[in-house]
């Protein structure tokens, strides 16, 4: 792909899934190659440059004014050949121009800066955020930095993140930080902390990186050995000042592009969740046929990534739920008054509390604490109830005596668990059949319906959001969420006749495949949009970017 093919398909890349970032490594890649900025005859020549640098650095050996690191020296200067820089450039290595890892000397009464890992930003030359010390609380056990210095993140996943800086500002010149840094500092004004900050927030840089990478996959560091070694492309002191300028207004620019990105997004949420719930609150079959056709209309401007699926399988759900997609079907004049706000059901339907469907609904008792085991009956806690079904991931066991209070909480099969306390607080499940006793705990309601055949229609109702979360939600709130089973028991079901729920069931069964068809459609149209990206930014950069594996595109079938 050539840069004028690049320029017709920049729309398309920019809005890509992760195609900014990808835009932003690009600028940083073809900053220190040498194609960003053009080369001017009155630049002067890098060689040039690294002769006095060379002088320099021979200059403060001998005074000992230097940091050498002898077994690095050794090394061999390693040139990538994929790499071909204009003639005026040169290949160097961070060692031969500054020195790695220095210290700082200084009283210790001295004013400093301490800067810890969240003090560095992983995104383009953002200001620091430094704290006021005495240098002699901070000389000992930190990587020490001065103003004009460059660091970048040596362990995962701040590295991979991209967490790096040129320290400027300090007030007092001097400072220290966390000990998983690489810092070089440069010992010839020709060489610009920014410059040098663009080489290591280059994929040329980070990829290899990575890479070389060693350590637990949990802890990875980079190495010394590549942080000062890596060949480094070194263009004369002018242009690397034309470069750095260059690339702040380019990434000025992503990050402007990024910002009008995040607020079309808001806005396409907005108004996708309020052409929902317009539907959703359709009263009459003609509301409901008008503002069906709105959404329709508005399709392909409302949903753009497979999680804003979500909230229109809802909406059908709901309308479903509620006997309104139903063929051939009356409805009553007027909703009845124990269903808040709720629409007329079909005849035969009608709205009633959970309470009133239920045997009873109880939670478990406060104490079993005593009772934990790691063998015996399943104990069912909040946790336990995630993505609308009960998993055991992490399963606990209780080993209860004989007459122990609380086995009114026993569970059985096609009973509804909903959590009512703790950040999982809402979540709902059904009971399915278990291959052992289980028990639900203080935080679990149970919930036993008097007729069974309900369960999965209740449960579908409970966890949508235009149903029993819609009602719950004005009771979960605060920092302390929580329900009480008196407000449980006050959540209003659309109670259908047996012959409308079979129906129904069978209704909703066919739009939840419809809705996974739309979301494996939106997701392959994201990865085709995400391998574009990486394909352009390949193409022009010349690195090659490991890519994920796509869909294949005969999933994307029209819905």
């Amino acid at each position: 792909m050539d840069a004028q093919q690049f320029l017709a398909e920049f729309g398309h890349i920019a809005n890509a899934p992760g195609g900014l970032q990808q835009l932003r490594e690009m600028v940083y890649q073809l900053a220190i190659t040498g194609t960003l900025t053009s080369q001017l005859d009155t630049d002067g020549d890098a060689h040039e440059l690294l002769d006095d640098i060379s002088r320099l650095r021979d200059q403060l050996i001998r005074e000992k004014a230097y940091k050498r690191r002898p077994k690095l020296e050794a090394e061999a200067l390693d040139i990538p050949s994929a790499i071909e820089l204009p003639v005026s450039w040169c290949w160097t290595r961070l060692l031969d121009i500054g020195e790695i890892g220095p210290r700082n000397d200084a009283p210790d009464e001295a004013a400093a800066s301490f800067i810890p890992m969240s003090g560095f930003s992983e995104f383009h030359m953002r200001a620091l955020a430094p704290q006021a010390e005495k240098w002699a609380h901070i000389k000992k056990g930190f990587t020490h930095f001065r103003n004009g210095d460059v660091v970048v993140a040596k362990i995962t996943p701040c590295f991979e993140n991209g967490k790096a800086a040129v320290i400027d500002g300090l007030a007092h010149s001097i400072g220290a930080g966390t000990t998983e840094l690489h810092v070089f500092r440069p010992i010839h004004p020709g060489i610009l902390p920014g410059y040098i900050y663009l080489f290591l927030r280059s994929p040329y840089f980070a990829i290899e990186g990575e890479q070389k990478m060693t350590g637990t996959a949990g802890q990875k560091r980079l190495s010394t050995e590549y942080f000062s070694t890596r060949a480094l492309p070194l263009p004369p002191s002018t242009e690397q000042s034309r470069i750095v300028a260059k690339v702040d207004e380019l990434m000025a620019l992503c990050d402007k592009l990024e910002a009008q990105q995040q607020a079309r997004r808001k806005l396409q949420n907005n108004l996708r969740q309020s052409t929902l719930q317009a539907v959703a609150s359709a009263t009459s079959p003609h509301e409901l046929q008008t503002t069906w056709a709105r959404l329709a209309d508005n399709f392909g401007r409302l949903f753009h990534a497979p999680e804003d699926v979500r909230m229109l399988r809802d909406v059908i759900f709901d309308l479903a739920l509620r006997g309104a997609l139903l063929p051939d079907v009356t409805h009553e004049d007027s909703a009845d008054s124990i269903a808040d706000g709720a629409t007329p059901l079909p005849d035969g339907w009608d709205w009633k509390t959970l309470a009133e469907l239920s045997e009873y609904i109880t939670s478990g008792s406060r104490g079993w604490q005593s009772y934990v085991s790691s063998i015996g009956y399943s104990f069912i806690r909040s946790q336990d109830i995630k993505h609308d079904a009960l998993i055991f991931e992490n399963p606990a066991f209780v080993s209860l005596p004989a007459k122990a209070e609380g086995k009114r909480t026993l569970v059985r099969q096609g009973d509804l668990l909903l959590t009512i306390t703790g950040g999982n607080v809402g979540k709902c499940a059904t009971v399915p059949a278990l291959n052992q006793d289980a028990y639900v705990s203080q935080h679990v309601a149970l919930i036993r319906l008097r007729e069974p055949w309900l369960a999965e229609f209740i449960h579908i109702w409970m966890i949508n959001a235009f149903g029993g979360q819609h009602f719950l939600a004005r009771y979960i709130y605060g920092d302390k969420p929580g329900l009480n089973l008196a407000q449980v028991g006050s959540i209003p079901i659309p109670v259908p006749t047996l012959s409308a729920c079979v129906a129904v069931l069978e209704r909703l069964r066919t739009y939840q495949a419809m809705c996974e068809k739309l979301e494996r459609q939106l997701k392959v149209k994201q990865e085709m949009a995400a391998a574009l990206v990486l394909a352009a930014v390949s193409s022009l950069t010349g690195i090659a970017i490991e890519q994920e594996n796509v869909t294949n595109p005969s999933e994307a079938e029209t819905v």
